[in-house]
């Protein structure tokens, strides 16, 4: 797991550590000092600690004008012990939703397990997002990890969504190709 690095080519455009209003400014990151683990595993040290211990993320863009975020995330995602989406909507999506942002996309390609709980924190998300004409995707949850998560029915609150080749995307073009998909399914 150490050699997982959270994805490093739209740094030109955005580095949350240098913008004021992430939650992440002001960090600085070590590339040779391994301090951070899920479980007994040691993880990239770019990854950044938002209050879980068993899942990080790290945010590659937040366009305040268009109002939509970019985060991605590894570990497992685990609601039943940690309660990760209380954290993860108290510490990181409150923040961004003060600031404008509607439209989140949640690369969850590297969460290798999720353990479910309750829905109330995904209720009280969808509700806020749909207040605002906003939304949140799940972009690229392997299978085995979304078979809890959709057996929980949280896909009504969070949308799952594949597109293997994500990063190929800038980060506004790969929002307008989820936010026109999303668009096509609201139509029908």
């Amino acid at each position: 797991m150490h050699d997982i690095e959270p994805f490093y080519n739209w740094r030109h455009i955005y580095i949350s550590e240098e913008d004021v209003q992430s939650p992440f400014y002001g960090c600085e990151y070590s590339e040779f000092e391994f301090s951070q683990t899920i479980y007994n595993y040691y993880i990239h040290p770019q990854w950044d600690d938002f209050g879980s211990k068993t899942l990080y993320i790290k945010v590659l863009m937040a366009d305040y004008t268009e109002g939509y975020a970019i985060l991605e995330m590894i570990g497992e995602w685990n609601d039943a012990i940690e309660n990760d989406i209380m954290i993860l909507k108290r510490e990181i999506i409150d923040l961004f939703q003060n600031r404008g942002i509607r439209k989140f996309i949640l690369i969850a390609e590297n969460v290798l397990n999720f353990h479910g709980s309750d829905r109330e924190y995904y209720e009280e998300w969808y509700e806020e997002m749909t207040d605002e004409n906003g939304w949140a995707v799940v972009l690229n949850m392997p299978v085995q990890t979304q078979q809890e998560y959709v057996k929980m029915k949280l896909n009504r609150y969070l949308e799952l969504m594949e597109i293997k080749d994500w990063r190929v995307y800038k980060p506004f073009h790969l929002f307008k190709k989820i936010d026109q998909e999303l668009s096509k399914r609201l139509e029908f």
